[in-house]
């Protein structure tokens, strides 16, 4: 069975209430007719119920919310006011900013606890998907960043025997601290184990292995390799790796042999956006691998983005796990 179809399983035993702003996007409305057909979720989609409908009649299984008429936008615009308020917003801008940003409205309402998380980003940024999430649901409290994951699920792997890695961080923190890539490598490992059942191994990525070049680059990976095995030394991380030392064991068998995650690793840390965000649509496009997220890992409630190049089944994946992630936090 295909890992997500494992995810969908999870989803489906515990279902929860995922809100989709962007009715806007075709592919969000062919997404939420399969997400109600396999029964993954329960959904509320924002935007107007006519249109809406009009197109997709079978959408009148979900719960659709018009945020320029609903009730709760005068409830939403007094709320965000006093949580913003300190920061210079003005009730005028709170009201606008909820009616013409609905990524505002559906943040909001897991807020306020009317849903159990968001997916978004079809037809919107990062910046735009993730700021109104951090402005109003923030993050958790043991939380030392917020950062992203993607889930990759990989045909016909010749290294993974099921083909499923978790890459990090591929859509937010551009340039981490050795400080935040320790943290990301520790969260990554923890949803990684949350999402598949399985151990993590953590390869902390670089264009060095054990040494093989000298940069200020590959000390940043060093250090941050040193800070994550101090604070979580029962983990499974290593680095600095090259990608093949990580992934291939007769590589790994060359350049790292004493090891225990080289030739075996399935969470990569990418030392930057840029390599992360390459190294996801790169494996993406050439090996036709299945991409889920962005994932965020870090917030209060689960808020996931999507890439802009999604597919519809990417949509319906990022759902499931949002649903499983939010299972997670109700168990905590």
């Amino acid at each position: 069975m295909r890992f997500i179809e494992k995810i969908k399983e999870q989803a489906r035993k515990e279902k929860k209430k995922i809100i989709l702003p962007e009715t806007m996007d075709e592919r969000v409305l062919k997404a939420a007719e399969i997400i109600l057909q396999e029964e993954i979720a329960d959904l509320i989609l924002l935007g107007n119920r006519e249109e809406v409908l009009k197109q997709y009649p079978n959408l009148n299984k979900a719960e659709i919310i018009d945020p320029l008429t609903s009730d709760l936008a005068k409830e939403f615009q007094e709320k965000l006011y006093d949580l913003r308020k300190e920061k210079g917003m003005t009730l005028e801008e709170a009201g606008r900013l909820l009616q013409e940003d609905f990524m505002y409205f559906a943040c909001m309402m897991v807020k306020e606890g009317f849903a159990d998380g968001v997916v978004s980003g079809a037809c919107h940024s990062t910046a735009n998907t993730l700021r109104p999430a951090l402005q109003i649901i923030k993050t958790k409290k043991d939380a030392k960043i917020v950062s992203t994951f993607f889930l990759m699920e990989i045909p016909n792997c010749d290294y993974q025997e099921n083909g499923i890695y978790l890459f990090s961080d591929c859509g937010l923190i551009q340039n981490p601290t050795s400080e935040e890539l320790a943290s990301i490598a520790i969260d990554s490992a923890k949803s990684f184990e949350a999402l598949t059942g399985e151990e993590a191994y953590v390869a902390m990525l670089s264009h060095s292995t054990k040494g093989s070049a000298k940069h200020q680059d590959v000390d940043k990976v060093v250090m941050a390799t040193q800070l994550a095995k101090k604070e979580n030394p029962d983990l499974f991380i290593d680095g600095e790796l090259q990608l093949d030392a990580a992934i291939v064991p007769s590589v790994a068998e060359l350049k790292a042999k004493d090891s225990k995650v080289a030739g075996k690793a399935n969470v990569l840390i990418f030392p930057d956006l840029d390599a992360g965000n390459i190294g996801y649509k790169l494996v993406q496009r050439f090996a036709h691998a299945d991409a889920y997220g962005p994932v965020t890992q870090g917030m209060a409630a689960p808020v996931n983005d999507l890439s802009r190049g999604c597919l519809v089944n990417d949509i319906v994946g990022t759902v499931a796990i949002t649903v499983v992630q939010a299972i997670d936090k109700g168990r905590k």
